[in-house]
């Protein structure tokens, strides 16, 4: 086993060895009450399900190179394609991957050697298979068609037993989702070291706090949707259908008191890893952070004032003119988000890292999806473009040019947290252009084709929006393959990436004053906070950096932003990499 020699007090020759971990895969298979095997469980996990649902959308895209049947041979098997790819790519890849950085990170930037409550923390994850297992076999046995909205009577009078699958597949994962939102609750606020208040949180826990609060407040009116969905097609109810002095609209009603809110359960902790990457990889102290800070949980509020957005064209008049005004004001505190963030990069001494690029990515399409988000509040222009490809395209550019781009700053910053290495930069940066062009020039002609009048949900379609959806899916091919090359080298780097030291990226939260990756307990001894976990060049930030290295030894040359060995600090006997 890897060991490394950590200096012990200031005499000459106090130390201690101590083993670094050597997991190895079976160890991922097992029950665990390791937040950080149990993060990794759930990265890995929502990965596969990523592959999953990109096939999917392969599958949809090839569909619609051309205005006919080719893939599929009826419209019913075209609307298990989207259904399916909508579900998994939200209930079983973004969400879950949001919750395995939470696991991993929240207690090591706390200072904290575990979870509130392990065990729970475990059963949280192991909910996941099975209802992926759930999904899956959906597919397979009269498949769902009614989206991922699941609207009534589609989901319960025109889809077969797929349709109840994965009604129960989403039940599972709406109570693990809630298990483990009750865990990082208890965990940020009872778990904190001495010399860490609130103002002195990473602003990832900010973001994994407000996501939380939202997960528990609103996660249990999905379920009892859900509920009453399945009790109207196992036990015969009629909670939804109107012929039967049920009501529809009641669906909608509580499906979007959730869903809304559900978007910035994929997004909030995306702007959480941003914060944190370009504090990082500009070397500048996060500009407004009080005001990142209270706009995160400003928008746990506000997003319970906005779900009748969804339903302009299907809510009387009256109702319409109060949430758009929600729907406007919301734009606000993620407007203060967007202005910090640009602020903490001007003057900074910024380097273009993977992880760096792929948070200006996502800087980027988030502005683009919040400006179509902003048209689409505006009740005229919804009622215009609604269920038209208009709302596909501001959907993706939120939900995959946010939260995606977000998780992939996030991989590429902390992989070497998790596993000891580095990941390629130069794979990296190949990963980022081939993405970002590929989702650009996928979703954004989406925009023209809505407003056009293209609607979405058809597999057949009016030929003269063959030229653009031509262009889309090419561009989604091309998209598809960029997935590639990160999974490739998430596996070569894992064996024979560059062994990364402690602190490569030379930062400041807490979850750098640790072995990579850090040992069974976390930390070593009691850690000290940083008095300004992004006070990045005060004399206080290079004091605590050098100390850091004292103890663990400074990143190897040529990695990151880390500096070069000094002759005098006296570097620890560096990881051996088995």
């Amino acid at each position: 086993m890897a060991s490394i020699t950590i200096p012990v007090g200031s005499a000459p020759g106090g130390a201690v060895e101590v083993p670094l971990p050597k997991l190895r895969a079976s160890d991922f298979l097992r029950w665990s009450v390791d937040h950080k095997i149990i993060g990794v469980q759930y990265m890995v996990t929502a990965l596969f399900f990523f592959l999953v649902g990109g096939t999917l959308a392969m599958l949809v895209r090839w569909e619609l190179l051309t205005p006919n049947l080719d893939v599929v041979q009826t419209g019913s098997q075209y609307n298990t394609l989207f259904t399916s790819h909508g579900i998994v790519m939200i209930f079983l890849w973004i969400i879950p991957m949001m919750a395995g950085f939470g696991n991993y990170l929240v207690p090591l930037m706390l200072g904290a050697k575990d979870m509130a409550f392990p065990w729970l923390n475990a059963f949280a994850f192991w909910l996941i298979p099975p209802a992926g297992i759930l999904m899956i076999g959906s597919m397979l046995v009269g498949a769902p068609e009614g989206g991922w909205t699941m609207y009534p009577p589609l989901s319960t009078l025109f889809s077969g037993d797929g349709q109840t699958l994965a009604a129960l597949s989403v039940h599972l994962l709406g109570i693990s989702s809630i298990l483990g939102a009750i865990n990082f609750i208890v965990t940020i606020m009872n778990m904190r070291p001495q010399g860490m208040g609130y103002g002195q949180m990473p602003l990832f826990i900010w973001a994994i706090l407000a996501t939380s609060l939202i997960v528990v407040m609103a996660t249990p009116f999905l379920a009892g949707a859900l509920t009453l969905l399945l009790l109207d097609r196992m036990a015969g109810t009629a909670f939804f259908d109107a012929t039967k002095g049920g009501d529809p609209m009641l669906w909608q009603n509580v499906f979007w008191f959730y869903s809304h809110p559900a978007v910035y359960i994929m997004v909030l902790p995306g702007m959480g890893i941003l914060s944190d990457v370009l504090a990082v990889h500009a070397r500048k102290s996060v500009f407004g952070y009080k005001f990142i800070a209270g706009s995160s949980m400003g928008i746990g509020i506000i997003g319970f004032l906005v779900w009748a957005h969804h339903m302009f064209t299907s809510i009387a008049p009256v109702w319409r003119i109060p949430f758009m005004i929600t729907s406007m004001i919301i734009a606000v505190p993620t407007g203060v988000k967007i202005f910090s963030w640009l602020g903490t990069l001007w003057g900074g001494k910024i380097h273009f890292t993977s992880a760096m690029l792929f948070a200006l990515g996502f800087l980027s399409m988030f502005v683009i999806g919040g400006i179509s988000g902003v048209m689409l509040g505006a009740i005229p222009f919804d009622v215009h473009v609604h269920d038209t490809y208009f709302v596909v395209s501001h959907l993706h550019f939120v939900l995959y040019g946010g939260s995606v781009f977000g998780i992939y700053a996030g991989l590429y910053h902390w992989f070497p947290k998790i596993s000891g290495r580095m990941l390629n930069e130069r794979l990296g940066k190949i990963h980022f252009w081939l993405t970002y062009v590929g989702f650009f020039f996928t979703f954004f002609p989406m925009h023209l084709a809505g407003m056009l009048g293209m609607p979405r949900r058809v597999a057949v379609y009016a030929p003269e929006f063959q030229g653009i959806n031509t262009l889309v899916s090419l561009a989604s091919f091309l998209l598809g393959i960029s997935t590639f090359i990160l999974v490739w080298n998430l596996i070569v780097s894992v064996r024979n990436g560059k062994v990364a030291g402690a602190n490569p990226w030379r930062a400041l939260s807490l979850e750098w004053a640790t072995t990579s990756p850090p040992p069974a307990t976390n930390f070593i001894n009691d850690p000290v906070p940083a008095e300004d976990p992004y006070g990045y060049g005060t004399e206080a930030a290079t004091v605590y950096l050098d100390e850091i290295d004292r103890r663990f030894g400074p990143p190897a040359e040529g990695i990151g932003m880390a500096r070069p060995a000094k002759p005098s600090v006296p570097a620890a006997v560096p990881a051996s990499g088995d």
